[in-house]
């Protein structure tokens, strides 16, 4: 659900009584469709994985004529590829360390930044909190939520793509040696 939602629940009315769906960021606040226990809150592997796949389609078909804004309400106008991009990023760095050691998705456990033992170790959870990108839900869904891996692997290749390429450079007669700028 839209964080719009949080302001502007939607509401339907039956036979006098009132249904309603609000914003929830993390886990569920009903016990409806099973509560936590199958919740799949704003950030879930397989939906948003569905939706840059979609994205990337369509901007093969529409190409670079077919803008939206992205975010909404930023003013900037984007191809859908580079949605796709943007939305992919987003969700990789769920998993990657800030400068201070910590995982979005260890919710600042200080176990998974600081501890040796258990700094490399990363969870991949059920779902993810819409806001913080805490993990929750069950904390070993390497199904699903493996589809992240490539969300991880788009952004290390865009980053090493942006890097100036080393120079070889020749010191002797056969010598070679990579010098980065």
């Amino acid at each position: 659900m839209s964080k719009v939602h949080e302001r502007e629940p939607y509401r339907y009315f039956h036979a006098g009584e009132e249904f309603r769906v609000d914003y929830v960021p993390g886990e569920s606040n009903t016990g409806l469709f099973g509560g936590n226990s199958n919740w799949r809150g704003p950030i879930w592997m397989p939906v948003n994985y569905l939706l840059v796949e979609a994205l990337e389609r369509y901007h093969h078909f529409y190409g670079d004529s077919l803008k939206v804004e992205c975010p909404v309400g930023s003013g900037v106008w984007l191809n859908l590829a580079e949605v796709a991009r943007e939305i992919s990023t987003r969700l990789a760095r769920i998993f990657l360390a800030g400068p201070d050691g910590h995982r979005p998705c260890h919710g600042g456990d200080g176990r998974f930044a600081e501890d040796p033992h258990w700094r490399e170790l990363v969870l991949f959870h059920e779902y993810f909190h819409g806001e913080t990108g805490r993990g929750v839900g069950a904390s070993h869904q390497t199904g699903w939520t493996a589809l992240a891996i490539r969300f991880i692997e788009d952004l290390a290749r865009a980053r090493e793509a942006a890097r100036p390429a080393a120079r070889t450079v020749r010191r002797g007669a056969d010598a070679k040696k990579e010098i980065s700028p």
